[in-house]
């Protein structure tokens, strides 16, 4: 460390990278945006964001990761001084970075982070549109098994395009303030979907901030029921850790995976949650929820007839959740953090599905899974506007684009598991 003066007065601190690298520690965080060095040790705790999603850049460049997650940039740097120790001796962005930088520039220029607001109008009101259909149905035409399952369809298509809707919410892409995007966060994910709108951000903000990267993306925190990638198997049969028989797990995957996902283990990690952060207005709202389930359905089905309803219509809406939101990431690199530079990171951990009117609906756009993650707070129907750009980039720069289509998506997530599995056994039994 050296110290700068001006005018014989102090003026900061000058850090190397290597020193900066030191600070990665639970108890000794540092991390640079745009040059700055910033002490987050104790701020950490209180980000937003949660300490998690800040703390996993620790001792890293967090520039680009800043730029894309905030949209209140002035605000945001009013905190950033308090905690401004000094800057970077050494700073000097790759070709890429300043690249990408340069296209992050174009893309505000050209206004692609501005929202069309009839886009999202149009959205949410199908979701109420889908809602009140599913709820009248079986009032209309009975309770026999053809209406049920009319009734259960509607009820899951409108659950999974809500959590394509609250997803865009959850990313402060379609108001201007943060507190509106909030507020349609609570309406979108509590009332509408029953689930914790704190639990989202707390996971989903942490997935995209390192995507696929062990113990930094909960998304891939499976082990316990299923390895990914190609480091994962190779560590956990190295340590005999682990319960399952991985070798198998291409096909117990269609048993535990989508039929559970959100009917078992997203409701118990929910409670758990809220409980235990005592976050009772996330409970509270997430309760009108199921008393909305209750009161439309327990007169028609009974209480354990609305909840065998309800389990069934998840249960298909966890098939649609799986294979849409794991088809773009499971596939791909998944690997220890190895400080990549944000361009890169995203392109390797992510592909895209084709676009089609079809896929876009079905997938909530998030078949621009790559464009979504290099610019999280860009409405979703810009997403198309500035592919071709990225692509040019990544081609550029010889980073890998991938797109494939609906099924070969689907397929991969199904072969990647067996070849995991494979390496697993290979270390397990050698």
């Amino acid at each position: 460390m050296k110290e700068a003066f001006q005018n014989g007065v102090k003026k900061y601190n000058v850090y190397t990278w290597d020193e900066v690298k030191l600070h990665n520690k639970p108890d000794d965080k540092w991390l640079v945006i745009d040059g700055k060095v910033y002490d987050i040790t104790s701020w950490a705790k209180k980000h937003p964001g949660g300490a998690k999603v800040i703390s996993h850049y620790a001792g890293e460049d967090a520039t680009d990761a800043w730029v894309a997650f905030h949209n209140d940039k002035e605000l945001v740097s009013k905190f950033l001084k308090t905690i401004l120790i000094g800057e970077l001796s050494d700073y000097k962005p790759t070709a890429l970075q300043l690249e990408f930088r340069k296209l992050r520039k174009t893309v505000e220029d050209m206004g692609w982070l501005k929202t069309n607001p009839w886009f999202f109008v149009a959205h949410f009101v199908h979701l109420i549109v889908m809602m009140v259909i599913a709820g009248s149905i079986m009032r209309i035409y009975g309770t026999g098994w053809l209406p049920y399952i009319a009734s259960a369809v509607v009820f899951a298509t409108f659950q999974a395009q809500a959590g394509w809707t609250q997803h865009d919410y959850g990313h402060l892409s379609v108001f201007k303030t943060n507190r509106m995007n909030h507020v349609f966060h609570y309406i979108t994910i509590n009332i509408l979907k029953g689930a914790s709108s704190h639990w989202w951000n707390f996971r989903h903000n942490q997935h995209h901030a390192k995507p696929n990267t062990i113990r930094k993306d909960p998304d891939i925190a499976i082990g316990y029921l299923f390895l990914l990638g190609d480091y994962m198997p190779v560590s956990w049969a190295k340590r005999k850790k682990g319960v399952m028989p991985y070798n198998f797990q291409h096909q117990y995957f269609f048993l535990l995976g989508p039929p559970l996902l959100l009917p078992i283990y997203f409701h118990l990690e929910n409670i758990y949650f809220v409980i235990k952060r005592k976050d009772w207005l996330d409970l509270g709202l997430t309760l009108l929820f199921f008393a909305g389930i209750s009161l439309t359905y327990e007169p028609l089905l009974g209480h354990w007839g609305a909840f065998c309803f309800y389990m069934f219509a998840r249960c298909l809406e966890s098939h649609w959740f799986l294979w849409v939101t794991q088809m773009s990431h499971i596939p791909n690199n998944i690997d220890v953090d190895k400080n990549l530079e944000w361009f890169q990171l995203q392109l390797i951990t992510s592909c895209n599905v084709d676009p089609s009117l079809f896929n876009d609906w079905f997938t909530g756009h998030l078949n621009f899974q790559i464009e979504h993650h290099l610019f999280p707070t860009m409405p979703r129907h810009n997403y198309y506007k500035v592919k071709p750009l990225v692509e040019s980039m990544a081609k550029t720069y010889g980073v890998s684009y991938r797109s494939k289509n609906l099924y070969q998506a689907f397929v991969d997530i199904y072969r990647s598991l067996k070849k995991s599995g494979e390496i697993w056994y290979d270390v397990f039994y050698a």
